[in-house]
């Protein structure tokens, strides 16, 4: 690895680790992590150049500085007053309409976050979550039972399992009717992936990322619209009605917070979930430990494979104020990105940090956030969802395992298109 390059007073040089390109994040996770080791080490606040293959050429953007300390990404992501979201939460920039419109509470910052947050906070308390508890169950049955009864014990453990449980509860959540639930999964996918799912489309992954949020918004108007004039059990109903300080939530706060729930609770929930079963198969002495005790164990199993998974890799704040962070000068409007999967693995906080262990206590991993103002709100039912998913997936299929994934190339999330599975199927 060659040597940083000296920094003068005044300029930044970018690090000789490279962070920004497509060959970094095409590599493993574990390849990536010799990199952020070496910077941890010995340089934990590093300026980079932009990342490579964005969406949009961005003549203004200089570069970014990466956070790779558990420390520090906790500092960065509880010092609002430092550290603003409004510019946008990814590391590279995308088109201003599209901020708030596909990141909504991520790119707020105090007092607007928290007024928003207040409203919606309601849904996603131990109290509901726990009410949700049977519909969360009866899901992870029928999906279970299904996948069982596959007559050759073979199937596409993302497709067919993983993606089915977290669409359903948000529908169950947001009241989305049954009769518009295969639309609005379709519709995410494509938001998601860049692709419209039949090939051959003409599209560029910006065209169908903007198509994929006009769709959503729509729907979520529609919705709205229902809900005003049948009030339901459901977050729709307490979004249009609720008040804070006499305020409603406009039709735009209610859109953009339909197409947050729909992408990211989606996602990073069915992320893990395959990763989960990618690490059970890869490490057997883990899933015999697991099973020893299934009920008692799967509590810590699931915050392990939060940590060692990290669904979501990285996110970006803004400097609003020159500031010192890791012992490198942060000037005003600089882009700040926090590692999360360099985080979960920092010496200073995890013992043998590489080590997957379902047993370990404590586990204080950044997979939700470092805390603060931007704490995952839905954290508590993702939790309920991968405790209640992996109890009954490892309950009535015992032997699944996961054949070799298809990953995606990405700096946002710990993506994975495809995961083979094979089992013995229940008559």
């Amino acid at each position: 690895m060659d040597a940083p390059r000296a920094v003068h007073a005044g300029e930044k040089r970018h690090d000789s680790v490279d962070l920004s390109s497509l060959a970094f994040w095409s590599q493993t996770a574990e390849q990536r992590e010799r990199s952020f080791a070496l910077l941890r080490a010995e340089r934990p606040v590093s300026w980079h150049r932009p990342v490579e293959g964005r969406l949009l050429p961005d003549p203004d953007d200089t570069g970014f500085w990466a956070v790779v300390r558990h420390e520090d990404i906790v500092t960065v992501s509880r010092r609002t007053d430092l550290f603003a979201s409004s510019a946008g939460v990814l590391l590279e920039n995308i088109p201003e309409g599209l901020v708030e419109g596909s990141q909504s509470l991520l790119a707020m910052d105090p007092p607007r976050h928290t007024k928003i947050r207040r409203l919606v906070s309601g849904a996603f308390t131990p109290r509901h979550i726990l009410g949700m508890r049977q519909g969360i169950e009866a899901h992870a049955r029928r999906i279970v039972a299904e996948l069982a009864h596959r007559p050759d014990g073979r199937a596409d453990f993302m497709r067919d399992c993983a993606s089915l449980l977290p669409m359903r509860v948000i529908s169950d959540v947001m009241g989305i009717p049954r009769e518009w639930q295969d639309t609005v999964a379709a519709t995410v996918s494509q938001s998601i992936s860049g692709t419209d799912g039949e090939g051959g489309h003409e599209q560029s992954p910006l065209e169908l990322l903007v198509e994929g949020h006009r769709r959503l918004r729509d729907m979520a108007l529609n919705l709205a619209g229902l809900r005003r004039g049948r009030p339901a059990q459901d977050l729709m109903t307490v979004l249009v009605q609720a008040e804070v300080d006499g305020d409603r939530l406009t039709d735009a706060d209610i859109a953009d917070f339909f197409l947050l729930l729909c992408l990211a609770g989606n996602d990073s929930t069915t992320l893990t979930i395959g990763h989960g079963l990618r690490l059970l198969t890869d490490l057997p002495e883990q899933r015999a430990w697991l099973l020893a005790d299934l009920d008692g164990r799967i509590g810590s199993a699931v915050e392990e494979i939060l940590r060692y998974a990290t669904p979501v890799l990285t996110f970006r704040r803004t400097a609003v104020a020159p500031t010192r962070l890791g012992g490198r000068h942060i000037s005003a409007g600089d882009k700040v990105v926090m590692f999360y999967a360099s985080g979960n693995r920092d010496a200073a906080v995890f013992r043998e940090p590489g080590r997957f262990d379902l047993a370990r206590d404590p586990n204080p991993h950044l997979s939700f956030g470092g805390g603060g103002a931007h704490y995952c709100l839905a954290a508590q039912l993702a939790r309920a969802q991968l405790r209640i998913l992996f109890r009954e997936l490892l309950r009535v299929l015992p032997d699944i395992e996961a054949g070799v994934p298809e990953f995606v190339t990405g700096t946002s999330i710990h993506g994975m298109t495809r995961l083979p599975c094979h089992f013995t199927p229940r008559a």
